[in-house]
């Protein structure tokens, strides 16, 4: 399987290997199945699992047909699963998770979420902070200045400004602006109108099992929506790896997801 195509006809991008139980991953920001955490999980996890990754729409070889919504991820990721066999065990990352724990109530075959580090906000200060930071993004993209765009993320997210000054003339570069687009889309999928806050309400009515996980070397303000979303999935499970950032390392993170599937 090279692509599937969505509910809009966007063409989405997508590999599988392995074989057993369907698992898809969903990455977070500026990543795809080439650069990013999902092949060496994937490859982790296929002596027991078919996994599924994919390109989310604006990245890689996938399409990105205008205008974006939240609702066209949830569809790429209905189009993933449906060609999976119609019901996936889903891995999310960062804001990938995020869009996994949006998609679990839309009845698209989601038989249960692994949600690592979804980078929600839980004070008030960090809602504000993020808002400001979401508008700054958007006047960017619309001036076609993608590369402030990606240092802005950047240095949201925590990065030194000489360590992305110093970013901006590698030979990286380029490949994150090709993608900066999509950050927007990463910030409507965390709701950037809520400050991104934690979507309380919708997570009270997810029926199936959640493994919410950070890395006990994370930052707090990463561990806290972690917990946050434990919490307010009915039954869900919170569990910290230790030693591990929000850059986790796939042998770490297997072994965990292995048992979390099985159970």
């Amino acid at each position: 399987m090279t692509s599937v195509v969505s509910a809009d006809g966007t063409t989405i991008a997508c590999t599988a290997i392995g074989n057993g139980p369907a698992v898809v991953f969903v990455d977070g920001a500026l990543c795809h199945r080439n650069f990013g955490p999902a092949r060496a999980v994937a490859e982790q996890l296929a002596a027991h699992h078919t996994v599924h990754t994919y390109d989310r729409r604006g990245r890689g070889t996938s399409g990105d047909t205008a205008p974006y919504a939240v609702e066209r991820e949830v569809e790429d990721l209905a189009a993933v699963i449906a060609a999976a066999g119609g019901s996936a065990a889903v891995v999310g990352i960062s804001s990938g998770a995020a869009l996994a724990l949006r998609a679990v109530s839309s009845g698209i075959g989601i038989s249960r979420v692994a949600a690592y580090e979804p980078p929600f906000s839980t004070e008030d200060g960090q809602r504000e902070r993020f808002t400001a930071y979401a508008a700054g993004l958007s006047a960017d993209l619309a001036d076609g200045r993608r590369g402030d765009a990606v240092a802005r993320f950047m240095t949201f997210a925590g990065a030194p400004e000489p360590m992305v000054e110093q970013l901006r003339s590698s030979p990286a570069w380029p490949a994150f602006e090709a993608v900066a687009p999509t950050l927007a889309y990463d910030a409507a999928v965390l709701g950037a109108a809520s400050g991104a806050g934690v979507p309380v309400d919708a997570l009270a009515g997810v029926t199936v099992p959640v493994l919410a996980l950070d890395g006990g070397a994370s930052p707090e303000l990463l561990r806290a929506p972690a917990r946050a979303v434990a919490a307010a999935v009915p039954g869900a499970e919170y569990r910290t790896l230790p030693d591990q950032t929000h850059e986790v390392a796939a042998d770490v993170l297997a072994p965990v997801l292995l048992k979390f599937f099985a159970a």
